[in-house]
């Protein structure tokens, strides 16, 4: 199929009875049961004078009221704005606050997001709908269930997420909205995704294993909504139930994180032996550096199926497939069609082949992201046309793309760059490491020293005798100004829902200290 024949409204129409959705609670839905609440949402926001450019924003975990919100709101030209359900609730609140939302649906499990979101943004109580009921909130149901009167005029709408927060308040990314017919336009984008993962457009299964919420899985999920796929919503991931749903319903294509690889692998040989995954035809991966040996594992397991990107929620970049991936192990691909991509120095030149630099990139297309609201944080990001997302790399002499680290990250020790990421890829391949991040601590002869903070394999004693021997592990196989100078253990790592280990909180007891010793 073509982008002419995708599109979820065209397929809905002409497939009604098309198995869409299969819920974690594992409630069911049609294409065409699927097309009638989206619709009737439609109707409900357009009651509400919802018009092209106005936003909506939902606060739900991964449920299909989220898929019926994405498809209203792409289909009467709105900007949908999803919010992460993990921040704090006045972050929450800046969010809906700050993208002009004039609508918000959550749900019960969130309840004191959505409470605090609507207050900060001023949205009236009958412009607030809720999944499992909130006080003040009228049901959700009413939204998806309002009559049927005269339609809303179709336009295509578009996502408007905002990245994590890292560095200050979260940032929402806008590009201007799609002209054209929304299958149309749907289709184009879902058929281009397709060719570029290996994935079957017009049948295949997609399971969902991350928070829709999260630029990547939900690439996967609309991309799979879009090209007639049945989507499988898992609402918190585990590797086993992982496999139990892939092996039931024949799973064909999934989005991960290189966490959930470094999970699935540490299974019992007997449990990963006996897992059916020979339908997984494709499965794409982003969101943080996968280690090579890590992600040579998964194929060894799941065949050559991963697909790799390079980008975030500012825009694509790169595509590796599993065959350039193995004939170039490490890398995250070439630019993609009608992406632009550069390596540039401090002072805006290009990097010779081989030298390390910030990595920008862009797009030949007029839709250039934004910071909404926030023209001085776009322009700090941006050369040209070009913006960076923090990270640092090279392309070899083929012009394939890799990643050395986040600039933010790289430990700086007696003038020389070292990056987290070779050192972190070397401690994983180690049996007694779980996960583990390696940061730069302060060192009064170096400025920097560099630390790893390590999560143990479970039955694993940590303590200074497993500390040395993953010390000598390092130096076995990288440089020995590259090696921890010192372990540290800890029970689990924190990170992100979107794979990313949060660092700054790993970072900041040991500056902390430093800077009262000061």
């Amino acid at each position: 199929m073509d982008g002419a024949d995708l599109g979820f409204w065209r397929i809905a129409t002409a497939e009604p009875a098309r198995p869409a959705i299969v819920d974690d609670d594992g409630t069911t839905l049609t294409y065409g049961e699927l097309l009638d609440r989206s619709r009737a949402v439609v109707r409900g926001l357009a009651a509400l004078d919802l018009r092209r450019g106005d936003a909506l924003a939902v606060v739900l975990p991964n449920h299909r009221a989220f898929l019926e919100c994405w498809l209203a709101g792409t289909e009467m030209g709105l900007y949908f704005v999803p919010v992460n359900s993990h921040l704090a609730p006045a972050e929450a609140a800046y969010v809906v606050a700050n993208c002009e939302a004039t609508v918000l649906v959550g749900h019960a499990d969130l309840a004191e997001l959505c409470r605090a979101a609507v207050a900060e943004a001023g949205i009236a109580s009958d412009r607030c709908f809720a999944v499992g009921g909130i006080d003040g909130f009228d049901d959700f149901a009413v939204l998806e269930g309002w009559p049927a009167d005269a339609a809303a005029p179709r336009s295509p709408g578009t996502v408007m997420m905002y990245t994590s927060g890292t560095t200050g308040q979260p940032k929402g990314v806008r590009r201007p909205l799609p002209e054209g017919d929304p299958d149309d336009v749907a289709g184009m984008t879902a058929a281009a995704t397709c060719q570029g993962f290996g994935i079957t457009a017009g049948s295949g299964v997609h399971l969902v294993c991350g928070p829709m919420y999260h630029a990547g899985p939900f690439v996967g999920v609309s991309t799979a909504m879009h090209a007639g796929h049945t989507v499988v919503i898992m609402r918190q991931w585990t590797p086993e139930r992982f496999l139990e749903l892939v092996a039931r319903h024949r799973v064909t294509n999934t989005q991960m994180v290189p966490t959930m690889f470094v999970r699935l692998l540490a299974l019992p040989d007997a449990q990963r032996v006996q897992a059916d995954v020979s339908s997984v035809e494709s499965i794409f991966h982003t969101g943080a550096p996968c280690p090579a040996d890590v992600k040579a594992r998964i194929m060894d397991w799941f065949g050559p199926v991963v697909y790799e990107t390079y980008g975030g929620t500012e825009g694509a970049a790169t595509i590796a497939t599993p065959k350039r991936w193995l004939q170039k192990p490490g890398t995250v691909g070439r630019p993609i069609i009608g992406a632009v991509v550069k390596i540039l120095d401090d002072d805006g030149n290009e990097c010779p082949t081989g030298e390390p630099g910030s990595i920008y990139i862009g797009s030949s297309r007029s839709d250039a992201a934004e910071y909404f609201k926030d023209a001085e944080k776009s322009a700090s990001i941006r050369r040209g046309s070009l913006v960076t997302l923090g990270d640092v790399g090279y392309f070899d002499d083929d012009g394939f793309l890799f990643l050395c680290d986040r600039k933010i990250d790289m430990v700086i020790s007696g003038g020389v760059n070292i990056y987290p990421a070779e050192v972190e890829a070397c401690l994983l391949a180690h049996d007694a490491v779980a996960d583990v991040a390696v940061i730069g601590v302060p060192d009064d002869e170096w400025g920097e020293s560099v630390k790893a903070i390590v999560e143990p394999q479970p039955g694993t004693t940590p303590g200074p005798e497993l500390a040395d021997d993953l010390i000598e592990h390092c130096r076995a196989r990288i440089a020995k100004f590259k090696c921890p100078r010192s372990i540290d253990f800890v029970e689990v790592l924190p990170r992100l829902p979107n794979g990313k280990i949060e660092k700054r909180r790993l970072r900041e007891p040991y500056w902390s200290d430093h800077q009262r010793a000061i």
